[in-house]
């Protein structure tokens, strides 16, 4: 096949070999956590040449598609429904091809906050964290709530969440800035239209793989009775763990800090460790940060949660949502609320993701 080569599977399929002889040595097991990486390096580069493989199988069997026709074996409408197939299976491959960086195959944390728009805007955020977690859902991807503070009366104030599984961080990085909504609010007496913000940031979910130095001596804890419901110990001990990192950087001299909040077990312990791991995510993107951008460009894209600052917009009584960075759009308001942005992050991924 000779696209093969913008895949680059003759190497993959070296590295594969390359890669399964190192789990039959005799002492792979010695050290488990390695293994389990190393098991992890494996599959992932076997994925690749089994979809290829799969892309290559199809192709051969449409290629033949019009002798079947001629012969009454296959239908027009089996060889149309092989072609889309084909397609389908072609980009998604194309897609994954655009995410090269060593952060994109990781897991993802997603914060989302609710900007300017008082009630509104906190209801715009729960709509934002169940469109995220549809999504999750359909890719097979365990969305886990690592911390959530609800809105005084509707919605939520601001929600942490972890995707975990292969690639979640390379593709929800397409979701990261200021999201904008306009509809007749069912929260105004007038049924007025109105415009309200929320913000979304996604950071890679290190794992033990990534080193990431974290001072000790810049770290404040404390802790705190858990908002949300549960059992008869949640509200009564303080269990959930609150994170204080400050520090400066030292190529930038920026002063930098940090608050990481967690309530999602019973358990303090397992709670100020689930802190310090999104606290490495977030040190881990803030070096990726530097890495990919100067600082002007950096400091250009911290923009506040207000007009003009948007990636997306969503106006529902015109029934479209636009990405204005790729100027994707569809008119299909509630397939993209109920978690399909498959489109946006495709645009997205195929204009920037290369790069």
């Amino acid at each position: 096949m000779r696209w093969g080569g913008i895949f680059d599977i003759d190497r993959k399929r070296i590295e594969l070999q390359n890669e399964e002889e190192k789990t039959l040595e005799p002492d792979f097991w010695s050290a488990p956590d390695k293994a389990e990486a190393q098991l992890r390096k494996v599959a992932s580069i076997k994925s690749w040449i089994t979809d290829f493989d799969n892309i290559c199988k199809h192709t051969e069997e449409l290629v033949l598609m019009p002798d079947f026709i001629k012969e009454g074996i296959a239908t027009e409408q089996e060889c149309d429904s092989l072609y889309a197939e084909c397609v389908s299976l072609i980009e998604a491959l194309e897609l994954r091809n655009m995410l090269r960086g060593d952060e994109d195959r990781l897991g993802a944390i997603v914060d989302i906050n609710a900007g300017a728009g008082g009630t509104e805007a906190l209801d715009w955020a729960s709509m934002l964290m169940r469109m995220y977690v549809r999504w999750g859902e359909r890719h097979g991807y365990k969305v886990k709530m690592l911390d959530y503070q609800a809105g005084d009366e509707v919605g939520v104030k601001s929600c942490t969440m972890e995707f975990e599984g292969e690639y979640a961080y390379g593709y929800l990085k397409s979701e990261n800035g200021v999201h904008r909504l306009v509809r007749l609010s069912p929260f105004n007496a007038n049924n007025k239209r109105q415009t309200t913000f929320a913000s979304v940031a996604v950071t890679p979910a290190v794992d033990d793989t990534i080193e990431v130095v974290v001072n000790p001596a810049n770290v404040v804890w404390e802790t705190f009775r858990s908002s949300g419901a549960g059992g008869q110990n949640v509200n009564k001990v303080e269990t959930a763990a609150r994170l204080r990192y400050k520090f400066r950087d030292e190529d930038t001299g920026e002063e930098i800090s940090y608050v990481i909040e967690n309530q999602e077990t019973r358990s303090q312990l397992m709670n100020k460790e689930n802190a310090m791991r999104i606290l490495r995510s977030k040190l881990y993107q803030h070096e990726l940060d530097k890495r990919m951008a100067t600082q002007q460009a950096i400091e250009a894209e911290k923009k506040r949660i207000e007009w003009g600052s948007q990636i997306r917009s969503y106006v529902f009584d015109d029934r479209r949502v636009k990405d204005h960075r790729t100027n994707y759009q569809t008119s299909n308001v509630d397939a993209v609320m109920d978690g399909d942005i498959d489109g946006f992050i495709k645009a997205y991924l195929m204009e920037f993701g290369g790069k």
